[in-house]
């Protein structure tokens, strides 16, 4: 108990965000394509469609954006070293073919980082869409992004997590973002010492998805302090589910109350933000400072109108350092080739369907 480490003073800076605070003021987080930008943006999607490029093998260099292309490197520091999301509104989704919009959507992500496995598939654009797959809390090898039910406060394996909104759903399915940084404020300020045991190592569950020569789970502190930064990365569902591995470490009372207490202020009224995603909105957001959640939904019965996101999950090449500890589940912590899943026999694309 003696040997744990003692959390840091409060953090302080854009990063650790009210939710109530920034309801108050949505035009400091939404930017609004300008007519000219979606021109810019429409013309490097026509050269990638003429050239024939793969959008698996899309980088920044392939997708040219002579004006947006600064505003966009503007967009990613305040990702990465401010509030730590972005919501950019107005691509015109509705009136482009699937392909368009991958192509537009993995150029805009190319400015923020190198995209990254988001399954065993091998999937480099992810679809957020409802498949009918069971609930993910009782098959352990189900991802929520698959199924209606809510997400639950979570972060991804990268930097960088993004969506492209294409489609919305009947009703439900808001996005909901919360400051990690004001998580671990409050937690110092209310239970330093279950903060202290979230900052040493806590089972997590690899879900099925598992690198070689890896186990099916692995044990990494929730809270890093590392290089002068705190990192916050977490999945309850995952943390959960790492009790179904025998030889993983029992979860203890302690352990609960602790995790317990960081549920509830991730879902407190006000640290919390939740947002209507519109079709053409592109959200991006760093793993490292925000826990992002989904709330559940109704969907349309028509297939061609059912709620669909596309997803990006991305490594930046101005990324934070980690914690190397961190490598357990980002694969490395090497800055810009860091984040996302791969397993033996998988091969990078990225469909253009859910599957």
């Amino acid at each position: 108990m003696n040997d744990r480490p003692v959390p840091r003073s409060l953090i302080e800076g854009p990063s650790a965000w009210i939710g109530a605070d920034l309801r108050q003021r949505p035009g400091d987080w939404i930017y609004t394509l300008s007519a000219g930008e979606v021109a810019e943006i429409e013309a490097a999607v026509a050269s990638v469609q003429a050239r024939g490029l793969d959008i698996a093998d899309l980088t920044r260099a392939e997708f040219p954006l002579p004006q947006f292309g600064a505003t966009l490197d503007g967009l990613r520091h305040e990702v990465l070293n401010g509030r730590g999301f972005i919501l950019v509104r107005g691509w015109p989704v509705l009136d482009k073919p699937i392909e368009q919009n991958a192509i537009a959507y993995c150029g805009i992500g190319s400015y923020f980082g190198a995209m990254r496995s988001q399954n065993a598939a091998g999937h480099l654009l992810g679809h957020v869409r409802d498949v009918g797959a069971p609930p993910a809390d009782k098959v352990p090898t189900v991802r929520a992004y698959q199924t209606a039910e809510r997400q639950m406060f979570h972060t991804d394996g990268a930097d960088i997590v993004g969506l492209l909104c294409l489609r919305t759903s009947k009703s439900g399915g808001l996005s909901s973002l919360v400051s990690s940084m004001s998580i671990y404020n409050r937690m110092a300020t209310e239970r330093p010492d279950l903060l202290s045991r979230l900052m040493a190592p806590i089972p997590f569950d690899r879900r099925g998805e598992i690198p070689a020569g890896m186990l099916g789970w692995f044990a990494v502190p929730l809270i890093l302090d590392h290089d002068g930064l705190v990192t916050i990365h977490y999945s309850r569902r995952n943390i959960n589910s790492s009790q179904r591995h025998l030889d993983a470490p029992r979860l203890t009372d302690e352990d609960y109350a602790a995790l317990d207490l960081f549920d509830t202020l991730a879902n407190d009224a006000d640290l919390r933000l939740d947002m209507a995603l519109e079709p053409g909105d592109m959200q991006f957001l760093h793993n490292h400072t925000i826990l992002h959640d989904r709330t559940s939904f109704e969907d349309w019965p028509e297939e061609h109108r059912k709620r669909h996101l596309l997803r990006l999950w991305l490594a930046p090449p101005d990324a934070r350092p980690l914690d190397p500890r961190m490598a357990e589940r980002f694969g490395s912590v090497t800055i810009g080739d860091r984040g996302g899943i791969f397993v033996p026999g998988s091969r990078l694309h990225a469909p253009l369907t859910a599957v």
